[in-house]
């Protein structure tokens, strides 16, 4: 009956929620930009060390093993790269066309985006957990595997890939509930999961006697937990609450995913080939090299995952004005962005550059490792300052809709210019190339944004 507690109390609650939306949409489209993108850029940036830092933490952990043991977590993160592949595929694609939405006020539409990229995740993951399972082996030796790694690769992947379906999942909810401007509720589930799991690790590895498996056991049980807290999250603060009966699989919702995440399923899928391509090339120069190519990935990963995290925080205000027609916001968040991504990359990698010997030798503390992995930090760190442009660069395009610009910066870095390099440099210089590969495409993907990107702003500033 309309006039029951029951439904006046719904409604109450329908009002309530309205309100809070409309509430964030002003703040989205009137505050000051660089107060928006910092205010964003806390819990997302937060959110992406502590993600960075789930693996970190296998790192150091096996690192106690041996050097085999330490190739097998950096053979598996091709593995979590492509489960983030998926999960940011759906998680972009459905966040960028839900921060528009909600910047033209349009819930509905947002809400059934949101269910519809969510329930397409989990079956992906599963999909990724069914084929992995069955094809083990040959799945480790692919991802770069030597006959030594092998055993240490199969047990860590065979629980990893438990996983895959609420961790493609989470993926999802941390974008959407970031796309919506409510990246703390991202940054509590994602920071409770990785608490747990630095907990973990010691635990199963070592007083359980588990070893490398019990570093995959700890990593999805932490992940595990992240989900549920995210889940809860979307029930909150006047976010868009996942629901079954939202599900639409039209081909215009459908085709705005595959629009908004193809340049994400591009840099993180090419960014998982680009791994396997530095296992396979680094195996020809032993364990060692291996090792050590994982722990200069995975130092260099938690620099980016704060400038990823800093671009995270960008785009939720760039979606909001840009589907609210404020282009000058639009701009001038970007270029604030520019400026201090620059700055910071310059700072870390001055550090990174004077302190490599002891960045790796803290993740592994072995002469071979230390030797070849500060070497090719070093190199990395001349040119890692320029990452910050094609970064941003990126992340608008793909907000704004540009997907043939979005896409090509987002496979510049890794796919374009660091798999050719990485694949035909050793033929040449030997041990050296495999150092090379990242500096040489890091400049050679700063060149091919600069043109793009001045042609994306030329045409905003024309639609004025």
């Amino acid at each position: 009956m309309a006039g029951s507690p029951l439904a006046k109390a719904d409604g109450k609650k329908e009002r309530e929620v309205n309100e809070q939306q409309e509430q964030k949409f002003v703040r989205m489209t009137t505050a000051p930009v660089e107060h928006l993108v910092y205010e964003m850029a806390v819990p997302t940036i937060v959110s992406m060390m502590v993600t960075a830092c789930y693996n970190m933490a296998d790192t150091f952990f096996v690192g106690k093993i041996n050097n085999s043991a330490t190739g097998a977590v950096g053979v598996a993160f091709s593995l979590m790269a492509i489960i983030q592949a998926a999960g940011f595929f759906f998680g972009h694609g459905s966040g960028n066309y839900i921060s528009r939405k909600l910047g033209q006020q349009e819930t509905e539409n947002a809400a059934k985006m949101a269910a519809t990229g969510f329930f397409l995740s989990l079956l992906t993951g599963l999909l990724i957990t069914l084929i992995g399972e069955i094809f083990l082996s040959p799945l480790a030796r692919l991802l770069g595997s030597t006959e030594t790694i092998l055993p240490y690769a199969r047990s860590y992947l065979r629980l990893i890939l438990i996983g895959a379906p609420y961790m493609t999942a989470s993926f999802v909810l941390n974008n959407q509930l970031r796309f919506q401007g409510s990246a703390i509720y991202g940054m509590v589930g994602i920071v409770a999961g990785a608490v747990l799991n630095v907990g973990l690790d010691p635990f199963f590895i070592f007083v359980l006697g588990m070893g490398v498996g019990g570093a995959a056991l700890a990593t999805i049980i932490s992940q595990l937990c992240s989900f549920v807290l995210l889940l809860v999250g979307c029930s909150r603060g006047g976010n868009l609450k996942i629901r079954v009966k939202n599900v639409t699989m039209s081909r215009p919702y459908l085709r705005e995913i595959v629009k908004g995440g193809l340049p994400s399923l591009c840099r993180q899928g090419l960014a998982s080939i680009a791994t396997i391509c530095l296992n396979r090339g680094a195996g020809w120069y032993g364990d060692a090299a291996v090792a050590a190519m994982s722990v200069v990935s995975r130092a260099m990963y938690l620099a980016q995952a704060v400038l990823i995290g800093f671009g995270q925080g960008f785009q939720p205000v760039c979606g909001f004005n840009y589907g609210a027609f404020l282009y000058d916001r639009v701009k001038k968040a970007y270029w604030f962005c520019i400026k201090v991504s620059t700055v910071f990359l310059a700072v870390v990698s001055v550090a990174g550059f004077l302190f490599a010997p002891e960045i790796v030798g803290f993740f592994r503390n072995d002469p071979d490792v230390i030797a070849f992995g500060a070497s090719a930090l070093r190199l990395q760190c001349c040119t890692f300052f320029l990452c910050g442009f094609n970064m941003m660069s990126s992340m608008l395009t793909q907000t704004i809709n540009k997907v043939r610009e979005a896409t090509v910066l987002a496979m510049a870095r890794q796919g374009l210019f660091f798999i050719p390099a990485v694949l035909i440099l050793p033929q040449f210089i030997g041990a050296l190339g495999i150092q090379l590969a990242q500096p040489l495409s890091d400049v050679c993907a700063f060149l091919l944004t600069v043109p793009l990107t001045r042609r994306v702003l030329r045409e905003m500033r024309s639609a004025q």
